[in-house]
């Protein structure tokens, strides 16, 4: 095949052939001095040991053979896992012995264009026709199968429901009383639960049983346990692990989880006891063909290093030997593990300890009354320490041992000066730190996932999904992940799916270092998207352990607590050097982004005085230095208040003011109802800088669309931040901080924002390089420009997309699109307070259209043209009349060169030729020679196109679509003709598609363009 028009091209052309060989493909071949991967295979249906191309392993043998290979790692080792469900019953662990070596990693990859889907479900199926008149269906399952989640064609199902808010139910007791006689009919009342959504928490609480007051109705009577930790006892310890405490359950949002309560399409109820699976089809569900999914695995995978999760034994452990005249004191309020300590006056006391493990931390208090300590370990003295400070401090690492040979010692300590020595408490690390590391996930989908604990114990909310453990004295715990990295370094995912999960989507915990989460799509979780660090580490001095230098960005994160209704977008507790950035999180039922822990524990007694504190728990927290950066976050805070599209908690400074954190370059836009109630209100903020937060460097940020403070300090606790340069079209703020540098926002109306916040929103979420090509585009995306006065409304429950629409009550009032592409459709909502809006393609109008309608009609297409000439236009909307006028989306047929950076290009023999005179689409292509290179794109939309040559040099292509093989097309003809259609899919379900072409015959595969839809 020629790839040029001969021409007379002259230096122009001969540059642009030259170019073409090094803007080549993404998979560009290896420089000549690095060593060749070793390549491995597995498969869902893999055995043996061989793991080839044609002998695929399981992924257990897989993960043996690297075990095997590891120790003499001279290349990377690449493991494709083959397309297909792997259903584990058990998470896929990972630690150590599998880790990178000698500067090599791990990587656990798809193959190319096959989509291995890690599930933790059962396949249900023979479903029959159980009640006919309510349309439920019923399966069997095995006696005893616990799950609360259940997917159908990939769509979650609800689990049965009662109406939202019901009336009539007071709370007598640990019951909750109604007039209402229909409950005392419904079966299994132990596994019914019920739900209080109120302020920041989700409280719910299974039933101990279900009974008829004298007097008539139902008496719905709370597990006694679950009720005192969510009512009468709900745990408050206090600065450092959380705030009030309160609210406490008291109301019902919902019941859930009772047969009787399976009336609407899309609901299910598991009879776990007696072994039956109950499911209300949705329209056009088949349940003799569709997939039925119940998860009944918690975590799909974990990677963990040692040692695991380290919990401080408080001073009052009855392993601890007190020798002389020591005491013990209580209740003290000042920070204390567990509120108390053992102190001495007198030199010579002593206090030891027996342990298990390689090294140990010293808690207790710096003062000015205490002073020196000798430190003893097997009989012999290691050190010399200190305790005194210029001011109290509580749970201060005064002494550190490490190194030591696993096994068992004992530390002693010796008072030698000072007033007093205090003993806290003892850390012991159990185990030589040695993390998981060097291991990378990539293009993975982990899927079907549930957590089963709250069907037993309930959920014990703290906030932003940190729970309380009933089972361990009340100790902060959090919902589990799908996917878990524990003390792991160098840990890696990218361009992986998580979604359909019970809990939440990927965890680093217990010091995991180094690692990054990057390019994934996170949605559809139970619990929250992305979780870093932990909440009971804060006194570390030991940067060895401490959370630190991990990066979050480039993420699609959305649709998060589907379940647990306090769930975020991203979650961070004490953490160092961690950077979330070029993330877009949205359509979140509390806060999209929360950052940092321990309220007002590192901000000095006189600010918790200024604060109407009355006593003060006052220490160190690790965190600092941490960066939220160009993030996008939208459509946050539907169910729940008190938080915010971006939220901060507790201090930073590397607990000594000594760095700063970043919060700059985002977009934040609260598009929702719940949060926008009360102007003057501390939990109204778009930008919620909460108690505690210092530290921070809070600049050219723009909040816009919604009511509430554009950003928010509310209590002196808060302090040493500087807020500049920042943009919104709202003035209202609050300033209670201490030792705030504050600058107002430059506030603009009507959408006209100056170039600077342009700048800021056209670079705030994904780059281009990861973002899908997009065929719907929902109202809340950057590129659509409002001017006037629209509010953005979600959580509306009427069919809208995503469940949120832009609105606008002013006429003259505009939303513009400007995309690249052939054809558009504008999609609103038509209703009886709906009017005509005006539209524009290119600057010239179309006319006006009636949205007016007798009844509501969601995501309807108001207007929609085609045959546009491919390349850039811009679609305007204008209201004219009535009284609203509703944007859903643009839904675009949007044309994307082969250059877009979207596009991943696998394959050493990819080359770009430009200037070819062919006819290209703008007269460029992309060709390789070899079979097996593919071509991949990922879209969001309904379908995909491929335009590209056909030529008599050209031949087969294999099609796969979302893991799927498609067959093979034909791209050959006898003679060369531009810009054909080779391959293309339409009426996909609407959502995120991944198409990949792989080279299997002819000369040459071109790729031109593709047009999503």
């Amino acid at each position: 095949m020629s790839l040029f028009r001969p021409r007379a091209v002259g230096l122009t052309g001969a540059l642009g052939t030259l170019a073409a060989l090094i803007c080549a493909a993404i998979a560009v071949p290896s420089p000549a001095y690095a060593a060749t991967p070793t390549q491995l295979y597995a498969s869902p249906s893999g055995s043996g040991s061989t793991c080839s191309q044609s002998a695929p392993c399981s992924l257990d043998g897989a993960k043996s053979k690297v075990a095997g290979l590891a120790p003499g790692m001279a290349a990377d080792i690449d493991v494709y896992l083959r397309g297909g469900t792997y259903r584990l019953s058990q998470a896929f662990a990972l630690g150590a012995s599998d880790s990178g070596r000698n500067g090599y990693r791990v990587v656990y990859a798809a193959h190319p264009g096959e989509n291995p889907v890690l599930s933790g479900a059962t396949k249900i199926s023979g479903f029959s026709l159980f009640d006919s008149a309510k349309n439920i269906y019923r399966a069997t399952v095995p006696t005893g199968t616990q799950g609360r989640q259940l997917f159908v064609d990939g769509v979650r199902a609800q689990r049965a429901r009662g109406p939202l808010n019901p009336s009539g139910f007071t709370l007598s007791g640990s019951s909750f009383t109604t007039s209402d006689s229909s409950y005392t009919s419904f079966t299994n009342p132990s596994s019914v639960e019920i739900v209080d959504n109120t302020q920041w928490k989700q409280m719910r609480c299974p039933l101990a049983s279900i009974t008829a007051p004298s007097g008539g109705g139902s008496s719905l009577n709370v597990d006694p346990t679950c009720f005192a930790n969510n009512n009468t006892s709900v745990p408050n310890r206090g600065f450092p692990f959380n705030g009030a405490g309160l609210p406490k359950l008291s109301a019902i949002s919902y019941v859930e989880n009772a047969y009787q309560l399976l009336d609407a399409p899309g609901e299910f109820y598991l009879d776990s006891s007696a072994g039956y699976l109950y499911y209300k089809p949705r329209t056009g569900e088949d349940l003799s063909t569709a997939d039925v999914e119940l998860p009944t695995t918690e975590t799909l995978l974990n990677v963990s290093g040692t040692p695991g999760h380290l919990t401080p034994v408080n001073d009052t452990d009855a392993s601890i030997t007190y020798t002389g005249s020591w005491s013990h004191s209580g209740g003290r309020s000042v920070g204390d593990l567990s509120n108390d300590v053992h102190a001495t006056s007198t030199n010579g006391d002593s206090v030891s300890y027996p342990f298990t493990g390689t090294g140990i931390d010293v808690l207790s208090e710096t003062n000015t009354d205490e002073g020196g300590i000798d430190v003893y370990i097997d009989g012999t003295k290691v050190q010399s320490v200190s305790a005194a400070g210029s001011s109290r401090l509580a749970q201060q690492v005064v002494a550190s041992v490490s190194g030591l040979t696993k096994g068992q010692h004992t530390i002693k300590l010796v008072m030698t000066g000072g007033t007093y020595m205090l003993l806290d408490g003892f850390t012991v690390v159990p185990d030589t730190i040695t993390p998981a590391h060097d291991i990378t996930f990539q293009g993975l989908t982990l899927a079907y996932t549930t957590w089963t604990l709250p069907s037993t114990a309930g959920y014990i909310d703290n906030q932003a999904g940190v729970l309380w453990d009933p089972a361990n004295a009340n100790a902060p715990t959090r919902i589990p992940a799908a996917v878990q990295v524990h003390r792991g370094t160098n840990i890696t995912f990218t361009g992986d799916e998580i979604t359909h999960t019970g809990g939440t989507g990927i965890d680093l915990a217990d010091g995991t270092q180094n690692s990054t989460i990057t390019g994934n799509f996170i949605h559809d979780t139970s619990g929250g998207g992305v979780s870093v660090g932990d909440v009971d580490d804060y006194y570390l001095t030991d940067t060895g352990r401490m959370t630190t230098g991990d990066t979050v960005s480039q993420n699609w994160i959305s649709d998060v607590g589907r379940d647990y209704s306090d769930a975020v977008g991203i979650w961070a507790g004490y953490t160092r050097d961690l950077t979330l950035s070029h993330n877009d999180i949205g359509h979140t039922p509390y806060s999209g982004i929360s950052l940092g822990w321990g309220w007002g524990y590192a901000s000095p007694c006189s600010m918790q005085s200024a604060q109407g504190l009355s006593t003060c728990a006052h220490g160190t927290i690790y965190a600092g230095h941490n960066q939220i950066l160009n993030n996008h976050v939208h459509d946050v805070m539907s169910i729940l208040h008190d938080g915010g599209p971006i939220y901060t908690n507790g201090g930073q400074g590397n607990g000594d003011g000594s760095t700063t954190s970043v919060l700059a370059n985002n977009l934040v836009e609260v598009t929702n109802n719940t949060n926008n109630t009360n102007n003057t209100n501390n939990t109204n903020n778009r930008l919620y800088q909460d108690e505690g937060s210092s530290y921070w460097n809070t600049h050219d940020n723009v909040t816009r669309t919604g009511g509430g403070n554009w950003i928010g300090m509310w209590t002196p606790t808060i302090h040493d931040i500087n807020i500049h340069d920042n943009y919104s079209d709202r003035s209202n703020y609050q300033n209670n901080g201490t030792n705030i540098t504050f600058n107002q926002a430059t506030i603009v109306s009507g959408g006209a924002w100056p170039s600077a916040a342009q700048d800021i929103i056209a670079a705030a979420g994904p780059d281009s390089a990861h973002q899908p090509l997009t065929g719907r585009i929902d109202d809340d995306d950057t590129a659509i420009s409002y001017t006037g006065g629209w509010t953005a409304n979600g959580n509306r429950g009427f069919g809208d997309y995503e469940d949120a629409v832009h609105a606008t009550q002013t006429n003259g009032d505009t939303a513009s699109l400007t995309f690249t592409g052939t054809a558009v459709s504008v999609i609103g909502e038509k209703n009886t307070d709906q009017g005509q809006v005006e539209i524009f393609i290119d600057g010239t109008s179309k006319g006006l259209v009636d949205t007016n309608a007798t009844t509501r009609q969601a995501q309807a297409v108001i207007y929609s043209t085609s045959g546009l000439s491919a390349g850039s236009h811009t679609v305007q909307l204008v209201k004219r009349s009535g009284t609203w006028a509703t944007l859903d989306a643009f839904e675009v047929t949007g044309v994307a060169n082969d250059t877009n950076s979207s596009l991943t290009y696998t394959g050493a023999s990819w080359h770009h030729y430009a200037n070819r005179g062919f006819g290209d689409y703008q007269d460029d292509v992309h060709a390789t020679t070899a079979n097996g290179d593919s071509a991949t794109v990922t879209f969001t939309g309904t379908g995909i196109s491929l335009l590209t040559e056909t030529n008599s040099d050209e031949g087969t292509i294999a099609v796969s679509l979302d893991g799927a093989s498609q067959g093979t097309v034909d791209a050959s003809s006898t003679s060369r003709q531009a810009q054909q259609t080779v391959y293309s899919v339409s009426n996909l379900p609407l959502g995120r598609h991944t198409l990949t072409l792989t080279k299997t015959g002819g000369t040459y595969l071109v790729i031109d363009r593709f047009d999503a839809r």
